[in-house]
């Protein structure tokens, strides 16, 4: 029996991660286990029937046997430092031997060192814990508080040290922790009440190794009302954002090319090729030409074949919007910059059309204080929010448009001179219908199309006294006169044909006067008209073709080819004027 027992103890000290070494009251080793061995740096044989005092001199383990004490020290054995501690053996009330147990010093560093990096994890942890701004409770599987944060108890009026150790329910009776930590279900999300007031918490289970060891509380809101006021801030910003989406994708889109414009006549022509050649470049463009020429058609085109063409399309109608209104629409405003202002506020046409193209049709109409607005914007590239003081840089090309005369303007007062040579970089003029002759025809059969896929009518054509009407009328209000006159008709005709009495009734009166043999043909009438027109011109500007051709709105060399076809050629000097 007792055999066995010194094998079991034997095995003990085998399986030890410190040294064992045993001597008798002889000072003789009896007795190592393998660590001592790496320790000394010898074999078991060959410590056996040592003494201690030969093999780690200064051990001093003969001293504990003569019952003398030695205070635990730390030894140099080899080249390793070790702390020894010494004990005697005693049997019958004899010292029968001495016993000494040593650690490699270097490990107990290496443990120290952990234990110190786990004491500032855990300081750190600590701190986190306690600097939480909501509130936070940890308790244990039987519903005991073991941990809170000080934010939760000033929120519950308990101290802290009053609430560690109690039931949860002490402390909160409406708590569920415990249940959370009996169960191990997590509750996310649950309204409870607290001191009076609504808040939301989570409850969620502690395991550690599969089994539940507790539960932890986190109060969400400590008021749903906070809750309530941020679902409103997320549907605002929600609903923000939809309208943005919603505005971008609007503004992306541009409805014509350079294809869409219809027309073969010399004029026309030239300018296509001159607006296809600004589309290429990054410079401010002014179109100019009566109106219901297709000035806005020509923005589109000009957008859609430049290099911003996947970005925004901004169209501004400068006339169209009140006085009051334009600042806002323009450079947008800030919530509460004015009364009835959107709440979140609102971008202006100029921040929309940011990386991408913004035109400014009908710029002569806009009011003088607001040009030098604009003019700001178009020279700094910057715009900033009516009731802000932020600045928004832009990257914008600017297409701008008007049927009226900038130059004459600026001589009035009307026009900033300013404004005028900032938009008038890339000038494309659009020649009026009437310089179009050629183009009538092409141009109704392009409308009478349109309608026919828009409408689902059936028309096919023009009657031989529309088409003779069509080319002999002036159209003064241009492509959009024509278009309005073929929809017109269109929705009264009966015939698979549009007749005259199908034309609006100012048309009708024209052919009816034309046909009527009592007076001139329509042509005639028209051509003595225009004769008497550039008379009148070259008497009011006293011969000078230029100033003529300016009063008339038409270019100078067509001047001088109507003054050629009216026979007007050297009028002036003839004393026809």
């Amino acid at each position: 029996m007792e055999t066995d027992q010194k094998i079991k103890l034997e095995q003990v000290f085998q399986a030890l991660n410190i040294g064992v070494l045993v001597i008798d009251n002889r000072d003789v080793i009896n007795f190592c286990n393998p660590l001592a061995e790496s320790l000394i740096g010898l074999k078991m044989k060959d410590l056996l029937g040592r003494k201690s005092e030969e093999i780690i001199p200064g051990l001093q383990l003969h001293k504990i046997v003569q019952g003398e004490s030695v205070n635990s020290d730390h030894l140099l054995i080899g080249e390793r430092m070790v702390t020894a501690n010494r004990s005697p053996i005693i049997q019958g009330g004899k010292v029968i031997g001495a016993v000494v147990v040593f650690q490699d010093e270097s490990e107990l560093q290496q443990l120290a060192a952990h234990l110190a990096e786990t004491k500032i994890s855990l300081t750190g942890l600590e701190n986190i814990f306690e600097q939480a701004y909501d509130g936070v409770m940890v308790v244990d599987s039987q519903g005991a508080i073991t941990r809170i944060t000080k934010t939760y108890c000033r929120f519950l009026n308990v101290e802290q040290e009053e609430a560690i150790g109690r039931h949860c329910t002490e402390i909160l009776p409406t708590s569920r922790m415990h249940i959370v930590a009996q169960t191990g279900q997590a509750e996310i999300g649950e309204v409870m009440d607290i001191n009076g007031k609504e808040a939301m918490v989570m409850r969620l289970p502690l395991r550690e190794n599969g089994m539940l060891i507790g539960a932890v509380g986190k109060v969400m809101f400590r008021d749903v009302q906070d809750l309530r006021t941020l679902a409103e801030k997320l549907d605002l910003l929600e609903n923000k954002l939809k309208f943005y989406e919603k505005e971008l994708k609007h503004y992306q889109k541009f409805r014509y090319t350079f294809s869409s414009i219809i027309g073969d006549s010399p004029a026309i022509l030239k300018a296509k090729a001159l607006a296809e050649k600004a589309a290429l470049g990054k410079s401010t463009v002014l179109l100019r030409g009566e109106s219901g020429t297709g000035k806005e058609l020509f923005a589109h085109a000009i957008h859609a074949a430049g290099l911003r063409h996947g970005q925004p399309f901004v169209r501004v109608n400068c006339g169209a919007i009140p006085t009051e209104l334009l600042e806002a629409e323009l450079f947008g405003y800030e919530e509460g910059a004015f009364t009835g202002a959107k709440k979140g506020g609102k971008p202006g046409k100029f921040e929309l059309a940011n990386r991408g193209t913004i035109f400014l049709d009908e710029i002569g109409d806009l009011p003088l204080g607001m040009q030098a607005k604009v003019l700001r914007v178009l020279q700094e590239k910057e715009v900033e929010r009516v009731g802000s003081n932020r600045l928004q840089q832009l990257d914008i090309r600017v297409i701008a448009a008007t049927h009226r005369d900038l130059e004459k303007m600026m001589g009035a007062g009307e026009f900033r001179r300013d404004l005028y040579y900032r938009l008038n970089v890339f000038t494309v003029t659009i020649p009026p219908l009437r310089e179009r002759e050629k183009d009538v025809l092409l141009l109704s059969e392009h409308l009478l199309a349109k309608f026919q896929r828009e409408l689902g009518s059936t028309l096919k054509g023009l009657d031989r006294g529309v088409v003779e009407l069509f080319q002999l009328y002036a159209w003064p209000g241009n492509v959009r006169e024509l278009q309005n006159a073929i929809e017109r008709a269109i929705n009264v005709a009966e015939d698979e044909v549009i007749h005259l009495e199908d034309l609006p009734l100012y048309l009708q009166d024209l052919e009816s006067r034309r046909v009527d043999t009592s007076l001139r043909p329509l042509a005639l009438e028209l051509a003595g008209a225009e004769r008497r027109a550039i008379l009148k011109a070259l008497k009011t500007a006293n011969g000078n073709k230029s100033k003529a051709a300016e009063y008339l709105g038409i270019h100078r060399t067509n001047l001088y080819r109507k003054m050629e076809k009216f026979g007007l050629v050297g009028a002036n000097d003839a004393g026809l004027v």
